[in-house]
């Protein structure tokens, strides 16, 4: 795993040592940032479900503001903070350590540029973090989901419309956006 573009491309980052975590892959990652390119710059991010921290770090490489991460295993917690470092990166993020529902309670509603979630792969998954992560998004902002290509993301989720899918292999990115807002 590398960092694909931006500040910090190149930088290599750690992948986690234990099963049961699933990173963006490279491609897939540099998919959804060629989508959000000119939304990340100045962004405040939410990386949900962060994992390795791999997308919230790109944020950062490519301009954002602030990124939140947003992760209840505590080995991956600790592997996104390694990799902040591995990075150079010291300031401008936040990780808390939560379930992305607990999380969602301690949150600002509608603060946040960019929420990108990553859940585990299942459509109960898939649906409760949609549902969660709404309230999150600012009014011109954008919710992003990671989910298998198999389950289907809802038309709608809270006041979000889905507006794209875009499918990479086994696995695709929905993208939902405040209802009433123009596409990207």
């Amino acid at each position: 795993m590398r960092i694909i573009a931006g500040a910090l491309k190149g930088r290599r980052l750690e992948a986690p040592t234990w099963e049961g975590l699933r990173p963006t892959s490279d491609k897939l990652r540099e998919t959804l940032f060629n989508v959000l390119q000119d939304r990340t710059p100045g962004a405040n991010v939410l990386d949900g479900f962060a994992g390795t921290g791999a997308v919230g770090i790109e944020a950062l490489s490519r301009g954002a503001s602030e990124v939140t991460f947003v992760e209840s295993d505590p080995r991956a917690a600790r592997l996104v903070e390694r990799n902040l470092g591995r990075c150079g990166v010291t300031d401008r993020y936040v990780i808390i350590r939560a379930r992305l529902a607990e999380a969602v309670r301690r949150l600002p509603a509608g603060t946040f540029d960019l929420v990108l979630l990553d859940p585990p792969y299942g459509a109960d998954s898939l649906h409760a973090a949609l549902q969660e992560g709404a309230g999150l998004v600012a009014p011109d902002g954008l919710l992003v989901i990671e989910h298998a290509r198999r389950d289907v993301a809802s038309a709608t989720a809270d006041a979000l419309t889905k507006m794209r899918e875009i499918v990479s292999g086994d696995s695709a990115l929905s993208i939902f956006r405040p209802h009433g807002e123009s596409a990207v």
